[in-house]
């Protein structure tokens, strides 16, 4: 089967050939043979111009790329056995159904009562490769090609006229209709390919998912005697210790626990319980940084604060009339927009700046809260205090001679199983378990003073507790007190809740306008008498810069009383 069989698409050869030849190109028909065996280039009529290539858009036989907007103008198509007429142009084109997934074979209609496949094959081989040909009976066939785009090639013949050589018999001429088929083999090849794809998809989605999963946790090793040794090597190790504890509560959780190997557990939790010091003082050393890096941010602020500051006094004194009357209106405008600009920066920094401190201030205030609260429980219970630290030194003799007990034991049972070669391993741990039963020994003596030791203490310290009641129980003669009546008393109370929700306190006025809503009859004097004579518990300090200077009642009865 020849591919390509194709003449050229026009009625007169030779006028290509000559214009070929005049534009210095070799005449070369659609096929891609040369049209003019003796070509010459340098006999063109254009001199001075280097042959073309007949491949090129547009010169060539590719046809050049046409626009959408534009109509295609079909053309006379001569073949070898027969020849293509196009239809006419002002009809419509012709109708098509929809195009199926995958479609690649065509449905031909319309063809002469005498056409064969070698006639079908001549005229629509030159679309694409054909794999296949269905020719039914009844003038119509189905093509099927290699490839998808080749069946919109098909579809450009629809609509011709076909005329076999130059007979004019009704038999050998037709009219083609090219249309979309729809094909078992297309829409088999088509979902396979779908397929194909969507397994590509997968593999690529899983693949994406496995690199953005987050690593599985290690496995856990199983117990034995050989991993709980290692296990207490780790644990006594700062770097490995978080992978060690993870294991240990893992073994506790599934149960590994027993009789046999409850003081190997016992020695691990104990190197874990170690740690806690260490970690206390990395958290302090992580807290100490925090506050340096506070402090630093202070006073970093504060120095920026001064030089705003510095920056509106700058622009206050441009503003006096000395310097102003100076400047010309639009410098004055800028001034005045830059002095406001500069203000409400400086107003920003400094409430930041005011925030730390009252967070600095009402933290200080808590701890000294906590510190007169620990104090005045300290003062109260001095000998229960001492009596809570000899019970707890008694419980920690306690655990450590249960210690001492559970390593004499697994001392024993290891020297019962194991039988020693060598005489100098038997006096060693000889050595071993007559200096653990001497510890014992006097552990348990050190128990028993401490017990009698106790007892004496809780005997005294109950003795003291009685004394120290009897004491408070008898009446006290002091100074008079300032406050005078039960109204001054409520007027006190009631002006240190308010204070006291107040950290950087408040003028007369703004507690007498408080104190006047309970009671009208309350005026500013008899509140500021009543404050005067109580210095240790209100006390006044003046607050603000320049103009704003302003006289201010703080409540300072957590200081005073230590005072007082």
């Amino acid at each position: 089967m020849d591919s390509n069989s194709l003449a050229m698409p026009m009625s007169d050869p030779n006028a290509w050939a000559t214009a070929m030849n005049n534009l210095g190109m070799a005449p070369m028909s659609m096929t891609g043979q040369p049209i003019m065996s003796d070509f010459d280039p340098s006999l063109g009529m254009m001199t001075g111009i280097a042959p073309m290539n007949p491949m090129m858009p547009g010169l060539g036989i590719v046809p050049p790329p046409v626009s959408q907007d534009m109509p295609i103008v079909k053309e006379i198509i001569h073949c070898k056995s027969c020849t293509l007429f196009p239809p006419n142009p002002n009809l419509p084109p012709p109708a098509t159904r929809e195009r199926p997934p995958g479609c690649k074979t065509v449905f031909v209609g319309g063809l002469p009562e005498n056409a064969t496949e070698q006639l079908i094959v001549e005229v629509f081989e030159q679309c694409g490769s054909i794999i296949a040909i269905r020719k039914s009976k009844k003038n119509f066939c189905h093509i099927r090609f290699t490839e998808e785009h080749t069946v919109d090639k098909a579809l450009f013949l629809s609509g011709y006229r076909v005329r076999l050589g130059s007979s004019t018999d009704k038999k050998d001429t037709g009219r083609l209709h090219v249309d979309f088929a729809q094909a078992r083999d297309d829409l088999y090849e088509w979902e396979c390919r779908q397929r194909m794809l969507a397994r590509e998809e997968r593999h690529r989605r899983r693949i994406e998912e496995d690199r953005l999963r987050p690593p599985s946790p290690p496995p856990i090793v199983h117990f034995s005697e050989h991993e709980c040794s290692q296990l207490g090597e780790k644990l006594k190790d700062d770097s490995k210790f978080a992978e060690a504890v993870r294991v240990l509560l893992t073994w506790v959780d599934r149960g590994e626990v027993n009789r046999r190997n409850a003081n190997n557990f016992y020695s691990m939790i104990q190197s874990s319980n170690s740690h806690i010091r260490r970690l206390m003082n990395e958290k302090a050393a992580h807290e100490k940084e925090m506050e340096e890096a506070k402090e630093k941010f202070k006073n970093a602020l504060a120095g920026i604060l001064v030089q705003f500051e510095q920056i509106v006094s700058v622009f206050h004194a441009a503003s006096k009339q000395k310097a102003w009357d100076h400047f010309s209106k639009a410098q004055r405008k800028n001034l005045d927009m830059w002095r406001k600009q500069a203000e409400e920066i400086r107003n920003i920094h400094n409430e930041e700046l005011m925030g730390i401190r009252r967070e600095e201030e009402m933290e200080m205030s808590d701890d000294d809260m906590e510190d007169a609260l620990d104090s005045k429980d300290s003062d109260d219970s001095g000998p229960l205090a001492q009596v809570e630290a000899l019970k707890e030194e008694n419980d920690s003799l306690r655990c450590q001679l249960d210690a001492y007990r559970n390593e004499v034991e697994l001392l024993k049972q290891e020297q019962g199983k194991a039988q020693p070669q060598r005489s100098e391993e038997d006096t060693t741990r000889q050595q071993q378990l007559s200096f653990l039963q001497q510890a014992l020994q006097g552990m348990q003596k050190v128990r028993t003073h401490k017990g009698r030791g106790n007892e004496g203490r809780d005997r005294e310290a109950t003795a003291v507790v009685s004394c120290s009641q009897e004491k408070e129980s008898l009446p006290e003669k002091g100074p008079p007190s300032p406050v005078k009546s039960e109204r001054e008393a409520l007027l006190v109370g009631i002006i240190s809740t308010f204070l006291h929700v107040h950290p950087f306190g408040a003028s007369i006025e703004y507690i007498c306008s408080y104190l006047q809503r309970l009671d009208t009859k309350i005026s500013t004097t008899e509140v500021e008498t009543l404050l005067g004579r109580l210095p240790c518990t209100f006390k006044q300090e003046l607050t603000g810069v320049g103009a704003s200077l302003e006289k201010r009642w703080k409540f300072c009865g957590f200081e005073g009383i230590k005072t007082a």
